[in-house]
């Protein structure tokens, strides 16, 4: 027996049950007074409820079409589930028994040691893992579907099961039920208080916290880099940052961040800053800030996005360095508008872009992970509507179906600590920057959803046009760095791969280890992951597999080989610039008032 079931044993069940009274009395109170301030809160569309209902009873008729299949799936879970009553059976007597199932590696959920080594915990964490398993296997099995509906109704599974995790109730999770039992019930009550604050803070819609958001200000713990904001317009603030050498590279960097999120995931902290290491390495770097639009920005347009934005932004910075050479950066969504930029560029026999990165962007969206679940015609009219109603996408929308992607550790795990343990969330600045969402201006969504995931008409020559020209990635030749990230589910890297070939560039394409953020922001000194690069330059190989069988991997942060290119692409060393000039002077302090602008 562990210590804790020798403390479990010692305490007094009257004692634990009028504790729990007084906290189901006083939960009682602050749900009233919780809803006495609730006037309405936003439901579910009627639109997304209908889409679901009509996915699951089409999937229900087929799988119901096939009785020998189902009969069979369900005799063998019947088997499994006797051999797991057996093996309980005999831990019940003391003796040893191998586990029916157990949680896949990496699985966080159940790592406290009583799910293992009590008998009964032991088998609710089987029962569930054997459900699941079941449920999972039976969906993936059913006869007469495409792959989209397959991956579409295995993901909405996989979100309710993950939900009736034993983990996310009290009765059966060891780890709260001691807790309770050690407070007396007070972790309920103040986990209660936190649900409650959560819910008001969302103006009734639930709003985990996932770290605490009086921890951080933004240009006081995040977005520290010193600079200031040297020109701005409607859609965003163009940050100069100050010098820290006292010679800089001549050619300039500006980046153009995702507007789906804050730039200041590329500036959190001095030790883990994208922006203070370009800065450090002797570049004159310059960042767009994209405003958090309201519904007077509805019918800002994506041609608007690359206008106002990297071109507008090209202009700002030749005007005050003096140079017509650029090296352009972009991340995620803002490397797609980097790559029509460029695109734009070339047909309108614009040299200024010297070269181009992309972090983990997407060209060519035939395969472009889960985010395509939540992208389909009728989807997309349901999605307009809204947008159409608000003028924008919510910021809230588009953080919930991120968060869903990864749902057990970016929903149920801190569900879990905030809720039913009672617990403040930990202070994270990249959590703090997740939380910090943005919203999307309709027009713009909608064009970049329907043209881009649904038509995947960015990769065809003049699929698309802006500002009156037909976007042809083939014609972009400048030379490409790649950066993409093994274990990324929101640009998976095969997807980027094939994005990265439309390009008529010189592209060094270079694969680093874990996800979409963490795979990026991923400084020399941590000396975590590694990443993998070409062995020489060239026209990258169709297959992307096969690009990986013959890249060499180096231990470690990928940004000194990153470093290494753009120092050669930056030119010969200048003196230090100062920030601003006469036409463009600075107008206030970096990290600028746009990006304070909060959605909520």
């Amino acid at each position: 027996m562990s210590d804790k079931q020798d403390d479990a044993v010692k305490v007094d069940p009257e004692a634990l049950s009028r504790s729990m009274l007084e906290v189901a009395g006083k939960s009682q109170k602050l749900v009233q007074d919780f809803l006495s301030r609730q006037e309405s809160a936003e439901l579910v569309s009627p639109d997304d409820t209908r889409h679901l209902m009509n996915l699951f009873q089409d999937f229900y008729a087929r799988l119901m079409a096939d009785p020998v299949s189902l009969t069979q799936a369900q005799m063998q879970f019947w088997q499994d589930y006797m051999s797991l009553m057996q093996n309980t059976g005999l831990r019940m007597l003391g003796l040893d028994a191998e586990p029916t199932i157990t949680p896949a590696p990496g699985d966080k959920r159940f790592k406290d040691a009583q799910w293992e080594e009590n008998p009964l915990f032991d088998f609710i964490k089987q029962s569930y893992l054997l459900t699941a398993d079941h449920i999972h296997h039976t969906v993936g099995s059913v006869e007469g579907v495409d792959d989209k509906t397959r991956r579409k109704v295995d993901f909405y599974t996989r979100q309710f099961v993950n939900a009736m995790s034993p983990t996310n109730f009290v009765a059966t999770n060891p780890e709260v039920l001691q807790k309770t039992i050690d407070t007396g019930g007070q972790n309920l009550l103040d986990g209660l208080n936190n649900l409650l604050e959560d819910l008001e803070r969302g103006n009734g819609e639930l709003k985990i916290r996932m770290t605490n958001p009086d921890a951080f200000e933004v240009g006081r713990d995040v977005a520290i880099t010193p600079g200031y904001v040297v020109y701005q317009n409607d859609l965003m603030q163009l940050i100069q940052y100050t010098p820290t050498t006292e010679k800089v590279h001549k050619r300039p960097v500006i980046i153009t961040p995702p507007w789906i999120n804050k730039f200041y995931i590329l500036d959190l902290r001095q030790q883990n800053s994208v922006v203070r290491h370009l800065v450090d390495q002797g570049h004159t770097v310059f960042m767009i800030s994209w405003r958090n639009p309201t519904a007077e920005l509805a019918d800002k347009t994506f041609d608007d996005y690359m206008l106002e934005g990297p071109l507008s932004a090209m202009d700002v910075v030749e005007e005050i360095t003096g140079e017509s050479e650029l090296n352009l950066v972009g991340y995620c969504l803002g490397g797609t508008l980097t790559g029509c930029t460029l695109a734009y560029c070339a047909d309108r026999g614009d040299t200024r872009p010297h070269s181009a990165t992309f972090f983990v962007t997407l060209l060519d969206f035939e395969s472009p992970g889960d985010l395509e679940l939540f992208i389909d015609e009728e989807q997309l009219e349901s999605l307009e509507k809204q947008m159409n109603e608000r003028g924008v996408l919510k910021g809230s929308q588009m953080a919930t179906a991120m968060n869903m992607l990864r749902d057990n550790d970016l929903i149920w795990s801190f569900f879990v600590n905030n809720y039913l343990h009672g617990e403040d969330p930990f202070p994270f600045d990249l959590l703090y920057w997740n939380q910090d969402s943005t919203n999307m201006p309709a027009r713009m969504h909608s064009f970049y959803l329907r043209n881009m995931y649904l038509r995947n008409l960015l990769r065809e020559p003049g699929g698309i046009t802006l500002n009156g020209v037909p976007i042809d990635l083939s014609k972009v030749e400048v030379p490409a760095y790649y950066i993409s990230a093994k274990e990324d589910h929101i640009a998976p890297w095969r997807a980027t791969y094939a994005g990265a070939r439309l390009l008529s560039s010189n592209v060094r394409f270079t694969l680093g280890m874990s996800g979409h953020i963490a795979g990026i922001v991923n400084p020399p000194a941590k000396n975590k992951y590694g990443y993998w690069t070409s062995p020489r330059a060239g026209k990258l190989p169709e297959s992307p597999d096969d690009w990986l069988e013959k890249a060499e991997f180096h231990e470690g942060s990928w940004w000194p080989d990153w470093h290494r290119w753009l120092g050669q692409k930056g030119g010969a060393k200048v003196a230090a610039r100062e920030v601003g000039s006469s036409k463009h002077p600075p107008i206030e302090p970096a990290p600028g008032s746009y990006v304070r602008e909060r959605h909520d």
